[in-house]
């Protein structure tokens, strides 16, 4: 089975499973991502915490949430779609008048087919969704509303996964767990940062240590921040929030608010040879947890890699954000760049050459000894990325700045280098 089919199978498990910022779906999430990654930690914050401004809310657990029609036909029901229910609602058992009803209804007028989600995490109320073509056909008279949830003191969970490397400098990658059934802005986040964390397991060597987390968006990487922000600023010097990334539509790509940190520059190298087309967004259209991440004091080097970005496709936050949305492609495209940035991170370096002028490549190996176009050892092409290679080797280029330079994959660049430095020419500052 193919990665993608891989991580689709995940997110197929994971899809029903009701999730909110806090409560039992998030923890039944983990517990599943838990078989995939055994090595992952789920730390437990309990309720009524201060963190910087926030103050992180009761937990919420929902069993059952319906409406029956004055004919006693239920015309809503949590449990044949998790969105049905505005996430935080309030328990409620009650014979209401169809006008009444409507004081409660969210319903989407230009897409009749869709159920929206919607929260009320900070305020208390209740209330259901539903499709407005449904919504249009509801007759007058009286309606049972029944909702039945509990609001109480409890935890807010996360999990979190380290991978030792060389160094104690880190890659951070962050992913949120908080939302109910929906397949791009939900989920296709941490499918793709499992399987991320599978590979990064099995990678022989690996020059950084890598942090994973899945929290609950906003509250979750504001909590985060609270317990981890010191340590955070002294080791991360690249990250990465991952989230919509699994259709087949475009890629994408939000820069943090310094716009020139090395997740950056990392990012649009890969993006702009991987996916020349990809779509570049401005930092005042953020929205997810890099607002959390890069905010002023805070300020890591946090990027988010995407497909199609949130807010950007007709689909998201309501029930058509399903799974005929991802795709197992989908899933792989945006793993596959996520697998090359990382890449492209690990093997960058500081270079300098160790003699002046141009070095004699001849007598190592490295260039033709006869003045032609192409033999059967050597590129012309091969040979020029070398030499411009050696041209910008001056202890202020990175390999990053060096491929940009020369206009050149660093996955194609690095295997050069490394010969280079083989051979005593460069070495890593």
């Amino acid at each position: 089975m193919s990665v993608g089919d891989q991580i689709y199978d995940l997110l197929k498990r994971l899809w029903p499973i009701n999730r909110s910022i806090t409560g039992k779906g998030v923890r039944d999430s983990l517990e599943i991502l838990k078989e995939y990654i055994p090595d992952i930690k789920i730390f437990e914050i309990p309720t009524g915490t201060k963190v910087f401004d926030w103050i992180v809310p009761n937990e919420w657990n929902a069993r059952e949430a319906w409406i029956e029609d004055p004919n006693g036909r239920r015309i809503v029901d949590f449990s044949e779609n998790n969105l049905h229910l505005i996430g935080y609602s309030l328990p409620i058992n009650k014979k209401i008048s169809l006008d009444e009803l409507q004081e409660h209804l969210f319903s989407l007028p230009n897409q009749p087919s869709a159920i929206p989600y919607i929260t009320s995490y900070y305020e208390k109320r209740w209330g259901f969704c539903l499709r407005h073509h449904d919504r249009q056909n509801l007759v007058p008279g009286i309606y049972h509303v029944y909702i039945d949830t509990t609001i109480a003191p409890g935890f807010l969970t996360y999990g979190e996964l380290v991978i030792p490397g060389e160094t104690d400098k880190e890659i951070f990658i962050s992913t949120y767990i908080c939302h109910p059934s929906m397949a791009n802005n939900e989920l296709s986040g941490p499918c793709v940062a499992t399987y991320l964390a599978r590979w990064l397991l099995e990678k022989s060597f690996k020059r950084y240590t890598y942090r994973i987390v899945f929290i609950p968006e906003t509250i979750g990487s504001i909590t985060y921040l609270y317990q981890n922000m010191p340590y955070l600023k002294k080791h991360v010097i690249a990250g990465f929030n991952l989230t919509c990334i699994g259709d087949d539509r475009c890629y994408s790509y939000l820069p943090s608010r310094n716009g020139n940190t090395l997740s950056d520059q990392a990012a649009q190298h890969v993006l702009s040879h991987y996916a020349p087309d990809f779509k570049k967004y401005d930092y005042l259209q953020r929205g997810s947890d890099e607002r959390q991440y890069c905010s002023p004091g805070v300020d890591l080097p946090i990027v988010s890699i995407m497909r199609s970005k949130y807010c950007e496709y007709p689909e998201y936050h309501t029930s058509l954000d399903d799974l005929t949305l991802v795709t197992p492609s989908g899933l792989y495209g945006g793993y596959s760049i996520m697998c090359k940035t990382i890449d492209a991170i690990e093997c960058n370096t500081l270079p300098r050459v160790t003699y002046l002028c141009e070095p004699q490549l001849g007598r190592r190996g490295l260039y033709p000894t006869l003045s032609q176009k192409r033999t059967d050892l050597f590129s012309f092409k091969t040979v020029k990325i070398m030499m411009d290679c050696l041209a910008y080797c001056d202890g202020f280029h990175s390999l990053l700045d060096i491929a940009e330079i020369i206009k050149t994959p660093i996955w194609v660049l690095a295997p050069i280098y490394i010969k280079l430095r083989n051979e005593g020419l460069v070495r890593d500052l």
